[in-house]
């Protein structure tokens, strides 16, 4: 269609330029003019097909591509339905065979309610006549016992009761004796247990005085005639006397540190006075007897005006003048209840509580040890009974029950003295131990540091909480020593006992030395 527009159009200028050049020139350049315009339409007449033939292989090329295209996707949605009919007809498979299993469980179940139903009516029935038959021996045994039914269920119950209680108290009974046995027998063992591990070395410190002597003619003196002067003086005192081979000392021994203090007073008295009988021994200790009631309540009194304690029953006074003389673990018990009520009375100050009431319990916190050789039980209760039997508030008598976690607390206070008694016993040199056991400690501190190689030289100070290493620069570096220093720590946590923390210190020094001459 183009073309054939496109040929008229040509011819219709090729018209016009004829018509026009005829009319304006001559008869040849009419010639010229219409040989031109032949030209001209053959050229637009190759173009024109050679336009057609190439719009045709186009056309045909696009058919031809669509074509494929259409071939393609109808083969991949061919497969699709194929892939869907498939598993369409799984799926049909599987509901079928579920609604002939869904059927066929249908019919059992109709069975089983079938079934059941007939069980149930004729567990009916049976349990109508059970109960008839039921009722009806209820009867009977009614008109044979001629009692009723409540009356014989009463019976009944009282004889299971009865034999209840007997055979509950056979098993208490045995329980009891299985017991009793068992604990003498663990009693026996701890005390066994406790007696082994007991040291001699704190049973001398705790037990006994040393009274030393002018010279050692003063023991014959002492001994008096047949022994009658030492006899005298262990009845009046209640304290064991020994003399042996050390020179010029006597030996008190005694529990009661009170009779012990008496009798070393009386004995020092005895012998400055230089007159030693059984008639002057009674004369003096009766004397040093009457003395120390006086001094326990003067220790008692002042310990109450130091801590600042106001309104004390004056029996707890005097027990507080007795702890003057009681001391745990080489501590002063005196002391160490001074310190505590101290210690309350500032904790309390911080934690915005009355410090007056946390200094009395602090005071009267350990007034139990006063009496613990007297009286049974440990000397926290001992300690709360006191403090109630002598009008003290029930704040003060729950704490001082409470201190060694006996018996719950229920106050605050409680806690406090615990915290405030700790800190007093454990502060440095609070508690002291025995010379020797200080030096074996100390020792063994030593020892432990030597064993390792490349070890020069040990030494524990600070009283055994530092131990400072001297180590072979040659032997040992940098690394090395950080790693002893580690390895000896752990070494003493293991095979160490020892109170807080101790510090180990590795020493790594180098010298070159040279001589000018």
């Amino acid at each position: 269609m183009n073309t054939v527009i496109m040929i008229t159009g040509v011819f219709v200028v090729s018209f016009f330029c004829g018509y026009v050049f005829h009319r304006l020139n001559s008869g040849k350049k009419i010639a010229d003019a219409q040989e031109r315009a032949a030209i001209i339409i053959q050229d637009a007449e190759r173009n024109a097909r050679a336009k057609q033939k190439e719009a045709n292989l186009e056309a045909k090329d696009l058919l031809y591509r669509t074509r494929l295209d259409f071939e393609k996707e109808s083969k991949e949605k061919k497969q699709e339905l194929l892939s869907i009919e498939k598993r369409l007809v799984q799926r049909e498979g599987n509901l079928d065979r579920k609604v002939d299993l869904i059927e066929k469980k249908e019919r059992d179940l109709n069975n089983k309610d079938n079934f059941l139903s007939g069980k149930i009516q004729e567990n009916d029935l049976k349990q109508k006549e059970l109960n008839a038959l039921i009722i009806e021996e209820k009867k009977r045994l009614q008109d044979v016992s001629g009692l009723s039914c409540e009356e014989a269920k009463k019976i009944l119950l009282r004889r299971i009761e009865d034999d209840v209680r007997y055979d509950a108290n056979v098993i208490i009974k045995r329980i009891e004796d299985e017991a009793r046995e068992t604990a003498d027998k663990k009693a026996k063992q701890l005390i066994s247990i406790a007696i082994q591990r007991c040291a001699a070395e704190h049973t001398v410190e705790a037990t006994v005085s040393v009274v030393s002597l002018p010279n050692d003619d003063t023991k014959g003196r002492i001994i008096g005639r047949e022994g009658r002067n030492i006899r005298a003086l262990e009845m009046a005192t209640g304290i064991d006397v020994i003399i042996d081979d050390t020179p010029e000392a006597v030996t008190l021994s005694g529990f009661d540190s009170i009779r012990r203090e008496i009798a070393r007073i009386s004995l020092e008295k005895l012998i400055a006075n230089g007159r030693i009988h059984p008639a002057r021994i009674e004369e003096i200790v009766g004397k040093v007897k009457k003395e120390m009631v006086q001094t326990l309540k003067e220790e008692g009194e002042k310990a109450v005006f130091d801590v600042g304690v106001q309104r004390v029953h004056a029996e707890i006074v005097k027990l507080l003048g007795r702890l003057r003389y009681r001391t745990s673990y080489g501590q002063n018990v005196l002391q160490h209840s001074k310190e505590v009520a101290y210690l309350m009375s500032l904790l309390a100050g911080q934690l915005e509580l009355d410090p007056v009431v946390a200094k009395r319990i602090g005071l009267l916190h350990d007034i139990g040890k006063a009496v613990d050789h007297q009286v049974e039980g440990t000397h926290a209760m001992i300690g709360a009974d006191l403090a109630k039997k002598y009008g003290e508030n029930d704040l003060v008598v729950d704490a001082i029950a409470a201190h060694h976690n006996e018996r719950e607390t229920n106050s605050i206070y409680g806690v406090l003295v615990q915290a405030a008694d700790a800190i007093s016993a454990t502060r440095p040199g609070a508690r002291r131990e025995s010379l020797e056991n200080y030096i074996k400690r100390l020792k063994k501190l030593e020892f432990v540091a030597d064993s390792f190689k490349g070890v020069e030289k040990t030494y524990a100070i600070q009283a055994g909480r530092e131990i400072r290493v001297i180590v072979q620069p040659d032997r040992l570096g940098d690394e090395q020593s950080a790693l002893l220093a580690r390895d000896l720590a752990k070494k003493i946590e293991k095979e160490l006992e020892y109170p807080g923390q101790v510090k180990v210190t590795i020493i790594r020094e180098k010298r070159i030395i040279e001589y000018a001459k």
